[in-house]
């Protein structure tokens, strides 16, 4: 009876002890696919932030690689900028110099803009009161200008002429019956003085602005005598392109 229960015990040991490692067993599997499936997932992020990553570095270097080129842009535009700015200071010094005489007597006066130049004639050196004949004396400066003026190739000239407020005379009216007409005239002939002192006649405006553009108040001898002038403006041909391309849109 003894052999036997011992041998029932034994038994009933080895049967334990067997279905402790089976089970043991079932949960050293399922924690290691545990394990394997957390690795899985956590690699999975790693390449979708590294792919995430690659794709911020390539935007990154795209804005980088365009914010250069704007910076080359706006550096060429500054060093154009600045020629241009060299380049206008150089013909005002020049015209001012070959028209010192003039400028020294009173006859004229030579102004700087930003895209421009300017040179304002006094009527009484060009024209007799009421007259868009040009005199001797007008003639002679107007020669002397053109000369300089036809080496600005990169400019457009256009010649305004400007009255007072004083209606033209009744004895003249049937000629320029209002002030528009006499300033017209006045400086489509200056302009014709310009071409025959070598300006080429395609760089030539001529226009008129009567009494509507006035210097000083019309209300005394000397302010009317302002305002009684011609103004030669010489304006950047590109400057004069690109307002025309804005008006034909």
């Amino acid at each position: 009876m003894r052999t036997i229960d011992f041998a029932n015990r034994a038994a009933w040991v080895v049967c334990a002890a067997v279905t402790t490692f089976a089970i043991g067993g079932c949960v050293s599997t399922s924690t290691h696919e545990k394990m394997q499936a957390d690795k899985n997932n956590e690699i999975a992020a790693l390449q979708q932030q590294k792919t995430d990553l690659e794709k911020q570095t390539a935007a990154l270097e795209a804005e980088k690689a365009k914010l250069n080129q704007q910076t080359a842009v706006l550096e060429q535009e500054k060093s154009n900028l600045e020629k241009a700015n060299r380049q206008r200071q150089a013909q005002y010094d020049k015209l001012a110099r070959h028209m010192s005489a003039e400028v020294q007597k009173g006859e004229l006066k030579v102004r700087q803009y930003q895209n421009m130049l300017s040179v304002d004639v006094a009527e009484q050196i060009f024209f007799d009161s009421g007259r868009a004949k040009i005199k001797s004396s007008g003639q002679t400066v107007l020669k002397k200008l053109g000369e300089a003026l036809k080496e600005y190739d990169n400019k457009v000239i256009r010649v305004v002429g400007h009255t007072d407020n004083v209606p033209v005379s009744k004895s003249l009216q049937t000629t320029f019956p209002t002030n528009w007409e006499l300033s017209v005239a006045r400086a489509t002939n200056v302009v014709r003085a310009l071409q025959d002192a070598g300006v080429p006649p395609e760089r030539l405006v001529a226009s008129g602005r009567s009494e509507y553009e006035p210097i000083a108040p019309n209300d005394t001898p000397e302010s009317k005598q302002q305002n009684r002038r011609i103004e030669i403006m010489l304006i950047d041909a590109s400057l004069v392109e690109e307002l025309t391309k804005q008006k034909e849109q």
